[in-house]
């Protein structure tokens, strides 16, 4: 993955009565930390007391066994971040607690509305809102779902016991856009997908419990075993008498297709199918594509490793490696400056030029961004001797702002926005050039090619999406210039 595309984040649910709950939520953070590395937090309740700790940073900083040890009881929730809608700051940290009701209730989010400038707007927190009772002046979408749930909830009190379910089913209709949640007040563990299922959820099953979690992956760390997709539009619901289903919206399926390309472990299933194969797929759909006579073909470490493998038994071409990873640098999308990010590239990759000297070699990499990481990848390879250089990327080029998750910046930002492919080539210095294309990605799949969001590669947003930067758009309110612009 080139630089500079932020993940969508990392949710995670359990309900086990007589297990140590906060411990399994933090197993699967763990499992879930390639999903955002900014924030983590765990909220546990023991049927009468919501207990809440956050923080910046990675699972293993923020948690140890004295800040696991006040999380006690039978059901807990939690989540990892990277910034999409607010900036990255401890009060945007999840999960996010509102204090109604008899106990109140936590929220974890992993996607991004569409119209949060408008439900702002309408409960006055335009710009830069500070919601009553919340741990701190807040910036995220996260955040304002928490407000509007919080208000529905104390309008609509009842005596059956499901107030939490009673305010979701008043608030989830209004809401636009990815967002695949989980929740929880004393009693219930709630997972909630928005109709499009843009971002995914997943319902697992332990021997005494539930758990609900953002991938396969996720409840395998735990023993849990996979039970089926929560659905798009669906709400699920699990308390002592077991789990039942809310629908609360039609579905149409768009599940982003980057995924499939990137952001899920390569150890998870989406839509039935194991993501590792079907990224080694990409790479034998890329060979038939775009072949190339080399001697060796090796993947930009680590997110390239399955399709070059593809590439290479599709091609007959023998794979072999070319960059070593320091697995112990941070991406270099959460540098902040250009120039910082050049220098992460440097740190987290290095060249084995035994390996690479007097080669034709064909480099796979999962996507272009900004073009920053490709380029440097490109001139380390050269400067270790490589007669040639071609690059072979395992999807199309990366062209739209995307609304619903990830960060990749304005449009303007994106390399393949405005170059062609040959510009591109000429940018990056290769000796040639390929990007998958988009009906051969979708065949990789396994799944029906109505299934996905190719926004970002396509320009087709299968919502409406806001014409304003939307991952400040709580902090500034800017409606001008057209959408090309961003």
């Amino acid at each position: 993955m080139d630089s500079h595309i932020g993940e969508a984040c990392g949710v995670f649910g359990v309900y086990a009565p007589g297990q140590p709950v906060a411990n399994l939520v933090y197993l699967g953070l763990y499992a879930l930390q390639h999903r955002g590395q900014e924030s983590a937090g765990i909220a546990a309740s023991d049927g009468q007391t919501i207990t809440v700790v956050k923080d910046m940073g990675l699972v293993t900083q923020v948690f140890d066994e004295r800040r696991l040890a006040p999380l006690d009881g039978h059901l807990a929730i939690g989540h990892v971040r990277y910034s999409t809608t607010g900036s990255s700051n401890w009060g945007n940290a999840q999960p996010v607690y509102r204090s109604v009701g008899d106990a109140g209730f936590a929220l974890g989010h992993n996607g991004n509305l569409t119209n949060t400038e408008r439900l702002a707007s309408d409960l006055g927190m335009l710009p830069g809102f500070a919601a009553p009772v919340s741990d701190a002046d807040s910036t995220s979408d996260s955040d304002l779902v928490a407000e509007l749930i919080a208000r529905e909830y104390r309008a609509t009190l009842r005596s059956d016991g499901r107030d939490l379910e009673n305010a979701l089913e008043r608030v989830l209709p209004s809401l636009e856009g990815a967002f695949s949640f989980v929740m929880m007040d004393e009693a219930h563990l709630v997972g909630v997908r928005d109709r499009h299922g843009f971002r995914p959820l997943v319902l697992g099953r332990l021997d005494d419990g539930w758990v609900v979690a953002s991938e396969t992956a996720a409840l395998d760390i735990i023993g849990a075993h996979f039970v089926r997709e929560v659905e798009p539009g669906e709400m699920v619901v699990v308390d002592a008498n077991g789990v039942r289903s809310h629908r609360f919206a039609e579905a149409t399926p768009k599940l982003c297709l980057f995924e499939f390309v990137y952001f899920a472990r390569p150890d998870s299933e989406l839509y039935g199918q194991r993501v590792h194969l079907a990224r080694q797929r990409m790479g034998e759909e890329l060979a038939r594509q775009a072949p190339v006579a080399a001697d060796m073909v090796m993947p930009v470490p680590e997110s390239g490793v399955p399709a070059a493998q593809g590439f290479a038994r599709a091609s007959g071409i023998p794979y072999g490696d070319g960059l070593v990873k320091n697995r112990y640098v941070g991406r270099t999308f959460i540098q902040p400056t250009q120039r910082e990010r050049g220098l992460g590239v440097r740190m987290k990759l290095n060249p084995l030029p035994e390996n690479i000297k007097g080669k034709r070699l064909v480099v796979v990499d999962d996507s272009i961004v900004r073009g920053t990481t490709t380029r440097q990848v490109v001139a380390m390879l050269r400067e270790a001797g490589a007669a040639e250089v071609h690059f072979r990327v395992s999807s199309p080029p990366y062209r739209w702002p995307c609304f619903f998750g990830m960060d990749t910046g304005r449009r303007s930002e994106l390399l393949a926005a405005d170059l062609s492919v040959g510009e591109i080539r000429d940018y990056i210095n290769a000796d040639s050039l390929a990007y998958l294309e988009l009906e051969r990605l979708t065949a990789a799949t396994g799944a029906a090619p109505s299934a996905f969001c190719t926004a970002c590669l396509s320009g087709e947003y299968p919502v409406e999406v806001p014409r304003s930067d939307g991952k400040h758009v709580l902090e500034v309110v800017d409606l001008t210039g057209p959408l090309s612009q961003l």
